[in-house]
């Protein structure tokens, strides 16, 4: 195979010998003279004078007296026009990415040569005065028509008015923009090609000869300038093409659109023979991919069948440079050689997210009038693999926070060393914020520096660069804010942050023209290769969609020549014929699936090849592998070590604080390897700060309010009237002081008296506790008088039991909500602030796993049970559960008996307590019985929130 690139070697070797020091040989990119270059040099065995490489845009920027400016600066420049000229009062907030708008299109205008004060004319003016548009040929004349039917201008809208008024000023707004850039030196792209043209002299030209390669679509300024220096006998044109695409009858090829009009105006150097290749037979595959990960994963196929051992003529062409990633890691090692023409992008590095983490710390994450910080951008920030690097003390403090449940720490709570307290220093402005991201950007720059005798891997050479690069990014902003030219708000600022940092790619550092190519699609311009795969070569990413807004209609942009939806999508064709047309192995993949952002529909060009291409095309499918996988279950039997162990717990021979809680036997019996994890090994779910209240922490809430109620009514008697509920059931302010108090202590662990700041479900959850506060008091109301014993009162009993032989003296306990008093019954109350009230059919139902047991009411009866030991008085135990208990007939009093038979309520535990017990005694010898291991619920109902669910595979 001959590439294109080594046909013009030859040929202008050929016609211009070895002196080519007076020559410039301009590409439509850089990235093509490397390869030309080799080449070139191939021609002669003897030292040849090497030629000058320009791309198009270095040539004009050579040609000009202009320098090229950054788009945050043009913007400025442009708000400060558009406000003298409009009189508006719009922000720069509001106009800036709309002006960058405004900007591309002056700058399509420009590169277009477009007659501006034309088509900037008063829309009136443009209508009554088309006739006299000589210079339109009938398309542009018809659309100039399209346009104004479309548009009326006498049957105006508020939105039409609004354009209309806009649209009138325009060519004041373009005159005094370019008049104060032009003023200031300075020029965005199409200003500097047009400034060229309108000013170039023959004389400008440093070079005897330009030799133009490989160009596809020309503007109308790089049409002027190949005009003028072809009229001055100083060009050579070169262009790249096929007549497969370019000599087509009964019909116009798209791909060869603009090629053919520059073959008539520029004649080409190169004679026919050479450009007539993508007719021949070739090995073309179009290959079905799942998803676009799967592309990657086949690479090493590909590579096994069709590599050459001339490594750089394999190419990888990304439609998707997402892809780059997956497809770096799927390269076998085989591989000795890889170029990587593509840049890694800014947004994939880690100094992207560490950015984007310190401005949601400063802008989002901290309160200035509060003082303190907001937890979960703290986190954020600690959680940074930066952050951990620099600063020994981040993984501590993270976990002091997660574990304070801290939502507001304060700067010098999180200051434990100099780089935290640098990161955790408040920026009272822009210029500041702008300082601190340097500065914390130049200490993170310091973990790549180069050590003596290290090796330098291709990733910390990226991240450096990524930092350099955010660095002087940053710093150009900074310059302007400290100007006084860019005067935006914090959310504008951060915008802009990331739409700057997300347009930077890291360059790879390797040789170019050794190795097999990866390379995105503008990358291909000009080079060949044999061996070819293309990936996601789907519909809206080749041709790609988007990027067509414009404020200057579409029928007004084709009718002055502008560049038009129809010239990208006839562009990108070119991009993929030309691509393939010198190939002998051809793989074409593409992505099947439909989501959110793909439609599973391939490109447009392959359907257009399986259609056209006069041979065979083969079609496959990529498939995954799935095998089912069968989970085993998880059994763990009670060796004589885990039976130790199970003694030491729980025996309080050995273990003075053991203690068996209602919650540990509930847990046993709904699942007893959830128990054998959470009791026996100490597994607990990892600490984290949530703004959010779960409904156990609700209870816990709750729990704590009601017990400061009832410990401001019992301050001074134990005895519980119906006058005092009534008087407090009044006091809003009281009420919600406590719940205030129980948010400070439970959610935000904070002992301090201040009224909490609340978020908006935070405030709403404390509303209604407050309103299940009411409920309690008036449900109490109607119990009173009663005498209140004990609130949140932790009660135990020793509890000796033998098993296999062995005597172990366990201990059951906990808390109980509320005990109080009313004539002879002692009611055990446990408050309940969700779920259902349930009716147990019978005592071994509370023993019986199911996702319908009665938990609660076992806990309650083991309360009871402890407490008939020590009391005389009838034991009641009751759930009130509070959001039902607004009925006046309402009783917490626990119920008992069949389905569809009358209920008996347990006013005397004592009752049921032998049976209870004797059931409890089978419980305790099932778990320390070695002949029964701990094993998986068979309920999965029980899994969906369990804190061990990925443990078990469930």
């Amino acid at each position: 195979m001959e590439t294109f690139l080594n046909i013009v070697a030859k040929d202008i070797y050929t016609k211009i010998g070895n002196d080519l020091s007076k020559v410039a040989i301009v590409f439509p990119n850089k990235r093509a003279s490397l390869f030309f270059n080799e080449f070139l040099a191939d021609q002669s065995e003897n030292p040849i004078w090497s030629p000058a490489y320009l791309s198009i845009s270095e040539l004009f920027q050579q040609l000009s007296v202009l320098k090229l400016a950054d788009s945050v600066t043009l913007v400025c420049e442009l708000y400060k026009v558009f406000i003298e000229e409009t009189k508006s009062s719009e922000t720069l907030d509001e106009f800036y990415f709309w002006g960058e708008l405004l900007i591309s299109d002056f700058d399509d205008a420009d590169k277009n040569m477009v007659d501006t004060v034309k088509l900037f004319s008063n829309l009136q003016e443009l209508k009554n005065i088309m006739s006299g548009y000589d210079y339109l040929d009938k398309e542009q004349e018809e659309a100039i028509q399209a346009f104004f039917q479309n548009f009326s201008i006498e049957r105006r809208t508020q939105l039409k008015e609004k354009f209309i008024s806009l649209w009138d000023k325009l060519g004041n707004v373009y005159n005094q923009f370019t008049y104060s850039l032009r003023t200031a030196g300075i020029a965005y792209e199409g200003l500097l090609y047009r400034d060229v043209i309108q000013t170039i002299k023959s004389e400008s030209f440093k070079y005897d000869k330009y030799v133009f390669v490989g160009f596809n679509v020309l503007n109308k300024v790089e049409s002027s300038l190949f005009e003028t220096l072809q009229a001055d006998n100083k060009a050579m044109f070169y262009w790249d093409f096929d007549v497969y695409y370019t000599q087509t009858t009964g019909f116009k090829h798209e791909a060869g659109e603009f090629i053919n009009r520059n073959i008539q105006r520029f004649q080409s150097e190169l004679k026919g023979q050479y450009f007539d290749n993508l007719r021949k037979p070739k090995n073309i595959k179009f290959i079905s991919s799942p998803t676009e990960n799967a592309q990657a994963r086949f690479l090493p196929e590909w590579i096994s069948e069709v590599y050459s051992n001339n490594e750089r003529e394999n190419a990888v062409v990304l439609c998707n440079e997402t892809l780059l990633l997956p497809v770096l890691h799927s390269i076998p090692k085989h591989v000795n050689n890889l170029n990587i023409t593509m840049g890694f992008p800014l947004s994939q590095t880690p100094v992207y997210s560490f950015i984007d983490d310190l401005i949601d710390l400063q802008i989002i994450g901290y309160k200035h009038k509060e003082g303190c910080f907001i937890y979960d951008a703290v986190l954020a920030v600690l959680k940074h693999p930066y952050t951990r690097m620099l600063s020994a003390n981040a993984k501590d403090l993270e976990r002091s926070i997660l574990e304070r449940n801290k939502f507001y720490p304060l700067p010098s709570e999180l200051r434990k060393d100099e780089i935290l307290d640098l990161i955790f220093t408040p920026c009272s402005n822009l210029y500041s914020l702008c300082q601190y991201l340097k500065e914390l950007i130049s200490v993170a720059a310091s973990l790549y520096i180069e050590k003596e005798g290290s090796t330098d891997d291709i990733f910390n050479q990226l991240y450096r660069e990524s930092l350099f690069k955010s660095y002087t990014s940053i710093n150009r902003i900074s310059n302007l804010i400290e100007n006084g030219k860019l005067e935006v708000r914090v959310d504008t600022f951060r915008k802009l942050i990331n739409k700057i940092l997300s347009s930077l790619n890291i360059p790879f550092h390797g040789e170019p023209a050794i190795g097999m190519q990866i390379m995105g699609v503008l990358e291909t311009r000009n080079l060949d290769f044999k061996n070819l795969i293309i990936m996601s070569l789907n519909e809206g990413q080749l041709p790609k969609s988007g990027g067509d807004a414009s404020f200057i209609p579409y029928n007004l942009r084709k009718a002055f020549g502008m560049t038009i939806i129809e010239h990208k999508n006839a562009v990108y064709a070119y991009y993929f014929y030309r691509l393939i047309q010198r190939a002998e192995n051809v793989t074409l993949l593409y992505n099947n699936s439909s989501d959110s952002l793909n439609k599973g529909e391939w490109s447009r060009f392959m359907l257009q090849l399986l259609l056209e291409w006069p041979n065979e095309i083969k079609k496959e499918y990529i498939e995954s592998g799935q095998s089912p996988q069968t989970i085993e279950s998880i059994t763990v039997n009670k060796s004589p070590d885990l039976l130790l162990e199970l003694e030491y717990k729980f025996d309080t021979s050995y273990n003075n604080s053991a203690l068996l809680s209602p919650s540990a036997l509930n847990t046993y019996l709904d699942c007893p390897l959830k128990f054998y994890y959470q009791y026996v090994v100490g597994l607990n779910r990892p600490n984290k700060v949530s703004s959010e209240i779960d409904a156990a922490q609700f209870g816990s809430i709750f729990h704590l309010s009601a017990q400061k109620t009832y410990e401001y009514l019992t301050s001074r008697d134990d005895l519980i009237t119906k006058d005092i509920l009534e008087s407090l059931i009044k006091k809003d302010v009281k009420l919600q002081s406590y719940v205030d108090f129980a948010f400070n202590n439970i959610l935000f662990k904070s002992n301090d008296d201040l009224k909490p700041e609340y978020n908006g479900q935070q405030l709403i959850n404390s509303k209604v506790i407050v309103s299940y506060l009411k409920q309690l008091l008036r449900n109490d109301i109607q119990y009173a008088p009663f005498q209140m014993i004990a609130m949140e009162k932790f009660i135990s009993e020793d509890f000796p039991i033998i098993i296999n032989g062995k005597k172990l003296n366990l201990r059951f306990g906990g808390i109980i909500d509320r005990i109080d008093r009313k004539e002879d019954t002692l009611r055990i109350v446990d408050y309940k602030t969700g779920g259902t009230p349930e009716t147990p059919a019978n005592l071994e139902a509370l023993f019986t796993p199911s996702k319908k047991r009665p938990s609660h009411i076992f806990q309650t009866f083991l309360y009871a049970s402890i407490q008939c030991k020590k009391e005389s008085l009838k034991v009641a135990p009751s759930l009130l559960y509070i959001h039902h208990a607004s009925s006046e007939t309402y009783s917490p009093i626990i119920e008992i008996g069949e389905p569809r038979k009358a209920k008996i309520p347990v006013s005397d535990f004592s009752i049921y307590e032998e049976k209870f017990r004797d059931r409890l005694s089978l419980l305790i010898k099932e778990i320390f019985n070695p002949e029964i291991p701990f094993t998986q619920t068979k309920d999965i109902d029980f899994c969906e929130y369990c804190d061990f669910k990925t443990l078990c595979k469930k």
